[in-house]
């Protein structure tokens, strides 16, 4: 729209307001004018209600916000606006010139959401009911509400569920929910489409790494509030999305991947649930402490700029190895990729191999300040060796991605990766932990609860990037 055009007015008349009768303009760019208040429908407004001779409009400003638009930055409010226009044709009229402007905004009006009642500290029943429930209200969006019972709940639902009845599917956790629901649109026969629905994240767990990810990229606090706002409004973005493979197995991750220190510290920190986040930092000391490292190589196409990290590599028979494990399957199955293209390789042992797929690992941990959410790559974290002061020092910067920086540590871009994890440098009889999206992909001997098993093996595995293939609802700036 020309600029120009924005302020013209679609609709102009007088109306009652808190028992004074003023000017009540609602302008071809969207902005709901009178004289004590400048309201951007696209920006804080909600929804509306009409009751009676009223209309109230649903509105979201900022704490402290005047006259004006924009309010000066702080937190943002619920608040209603009621206005009676002084006609039944002019209440008719108001009342579908508004619904014709929220309804070109394209916002979602039917969501399915999967709450975990279990993750983090338990509360995600209280936030949805807190924080999410009023604003979905507020926006007249009708939504089903489904709470996990089990693990992998959530995957089965999102592998059945009639996406043509909802607009989104929206997870109220951490992380986990929402690696479950792209897994489970992923193993769909109409996968192709399935994956296209948006998705939302609601921080409600331990790690809440994507809508940190998500908020922060904007500026926003990771709050319940911010990130139901984002959903509201509509605006989506795309999402990497990586394939995990050992054989004929798969397994699709939108975070990270984790071998060595990190995996460590996330799974066994377990024991301590109990403490909420702070079990991370408090087992990360112990693990500083009896510092493990393991055997091992990695090899990879790097990105471009990124070709002289580690040592040439030459592929020998490997070639074709990934194509040869691939089968024709009624849903997806990873992107077409071989070993041509693997360029580089670094052998162990390591201390932590971490492999990220947006910038932060939960709302305090900035693990790959340069990662993109669709730039096709995965951003590669690898420590070789490190004493134990100078990685309490590295570990320190986590909150704020200083430890990238760090000569103990070599950051990069990759397009495809191949884990070959070992045993541990000290006990060739203990193995390690893949952890991929905070959940065991493989547990190898001596480890933390190795009786239990897992989808894959502790062996060798492929990760390759689709770019841009799961679409997530994202805040704008």
């Amino acid at each position: 729209m020309d600029p120009k055009d924005a302020g013209a007015p679609v609709l102009s008349d007088r109306v009652q307001i808190d028992g004074i009768v003023v000017p009540l303009t609602l302008t071809a760019g969207g902005q709901l004018r009178w004289p004590d208040r400048c309201l951007s429908i696209e920006k804080d407004v909600l929804g509306f209600v009409v009751e009676g001779s009223r209309i109230k409009i649903k509105g979201v400003i900022e704490s402290g916000a005047g006259i004006c638009c924009a309010g000066d930055g702080g937190a943002p409010l619920r608040k209603t606006f009621t206005f009676e226009p002084l006609s039944e044709d002019s209440l008719r009229l108001w009342n579908q010139k508004l619904q014709a402007v929220l309804d070109s905004l394209g916002r979602p009006k039917r969501l399915f959401v999967l709450l975990n009642p279990y993750g983090g500290k338990r509360f995600a029943s209280k936030i949805f009911l807190d924080d999410v429930k009023p604003l979905l209200d507020d926006a007249n969006i009708h939504y089903t509400l489904q709470e996990t019972k089990f693990r992998l709940h959530a995957k089965e639902v999102a592998h059945s569920l009639d996406l043509l009845s909802y607009d989104g599917v929206l997870c109220v956790s951490g992380d986990g929910i929402l690696v479950e629901v792209v897994n489970g649109l992923l193993e769909r026969e109409d996968w192709s489409s399935a994956i296209k629905m948006p998705l939302g994240v609601i921080p409600a767990g331990t790690s809440n790494g994507m809508a940190k990810s998500l908020l922060d990229s904007v500026g926003e606090s990771c709050t319940a509030f911010n990130a139901t706002l984002a959903i509201i409004r509509g605006h989506t973005r795309s999402l990497d999305v990586a394939t995990v493979s050992q054989g004929q197995e798969r397994f699709f991750s939108v975070l990270m991947l984790a071998w060595g220190l990190v995996a460590d510290i996330d799974i066994e920190s377990e024991k301590y649930r109990w403490m909420g986040s702070a079990r991370m930092d408090f087992y990360a000391i112990q693990r500083i402490f009896c510092l493990r490292r393991y055997h091992g190589c990695i090899k990879f196409l790097a990105a471009p700029g990124y070709e002289n990290f580690g040592e040439p590599l030459e592929l020998e028979g490997e070639i074709n190895e990934l194509n040869s494990n691939r089968v024709q399957q009624n849903c997806y199955c990873g992107p077409a990729f071989d070993m041509k293209g693997f360029n580089r390789k670094i052998e162990g042992p390591f201390v932590s191999i971490w492999l990220h797929n947006v910038p932060w690992g939960g709302e305090d941990v900035l693990a790959a300040p340069d990662a993109k959410f669709s730039d096709g790559y995965l951003d590669l974290v690898v420590m070789k060796d490190c004493s134990k002061l100078s990685l309490l020092a590295l570990m320190s910067e986590l909150n704020k991605g200083g430890h990238v920086r760090s000569p103990h540590v070599l950051y990069l871009k990759v397009k495809a990766f191949v884990l070959e994890p070992g045993p541990r440098s000290d006990d060739s009889n203990k193995e390690g932990i893949i952890d991929v999206d905070g959940e065991v992909l493989a547990r190898g001997r001596g480890t933390y609860k190795s009786e239990q098993r897992t989808l894959m093996a502790y062996d060798k595995l492929h990760i390759e990037v689709d770019q841009g293939l799961a679409t997530v609802f994202s805040p704008v700036s």
